[in-house]
Formats: structure tokens, sequence, C-alpha cells
């Protein structure tokens, strides 16, 4: 297995921490923009998308700051590779800024760029942003 890139991305969202806390932090609200379906057991959460399953270990998560899971298809592999969905008000704008580090492999780096263009595209839809 390569070695996977990290990678960062910004968003500018307009709405308010308390409801992208309830979208990043609790099951029903990552089904709504993140995966179809998604159970949590202790710190273990299983994410559905047509029909597959991704597990993540929770690594840590603090409400209106940030979420950090490791997927453990990467721990298995001994990667310290990480998903982290950060997001602080900018006190300019006022906007909520999210930054999204995730890691993917050389040859997947642009199609998980886009994926998270789409992704945050669904979280802003959902949430009228």
């Amino acid at each position: 297995m390569s070695e996977k890139i990290k990678f960062e991305q910004e968003y500018l969202l307009k709405t308010s921490p308390k409801v992208l806390n309830s979208m990043m932090m609790t099951p029903s609200g990552l089904s709504e923009w993140f995966s179809d379906d998604v159970n949590i057991k202790d710190d273990i959460y299983t994410f559905y998308w047509d029909g597959s399953e991704e597990k993540a270990r929770l690594l840590g998560k603090k409400a209106n700051e940030y979420i950090k899971l490791r997927w453990l298809e990467d721990e298995e592999d001994g990667l310290d590779t990480y998903l982290e969905i950060r997001f602080k008000v900018d006190p300019m704008t006022k906007a909520v800024v999210v930054n999204i580090t995730s890691f993917a492999e050389e040859d997947e780096l642009e199609e998980s760029q886009l994926y998270w263009e789409n992704t945050i595209g669904d979280l802003k839809r959902v949430i009228g942003a």
C-alpha cells in the first residue's frame, strides 16, 4: 500500500456552530449530508453508502469545534491518517469556516478533493447555507 497524502480544504458557510455541531456530531446529522446512514457504538462510527459500509474510530471531538476520526482500514494498515472536520466563526465575516483535513493516495487525490467539494455542497443545501 502506498503512502497517503494529506490535504486540507476550507469552506465558508453562512450558519452557526450550533447548527454545524448537530450536523457533524450526531448520527442523524451525519446521515443527512455525509453518508446514507450512521451508527455509533462506543468510539466506532459505522457509515453506510449505497450498500457498503466503512468504520472509523473517534479520535476526538469538541462541541462547536471539531470531530476527528480514523478509518479502521487505515488503522489496520498502520497508517497515521485521519479525517478532521474543524469549524470556527470568522471574526470579520461572522461566517463559519469549515476546515477539512483528510488523506488520499496520490492517484485518488483529485477525486477525494472533488468528493469533499460535493459533500460540503450537500451540507450547504441541507442547512440552507
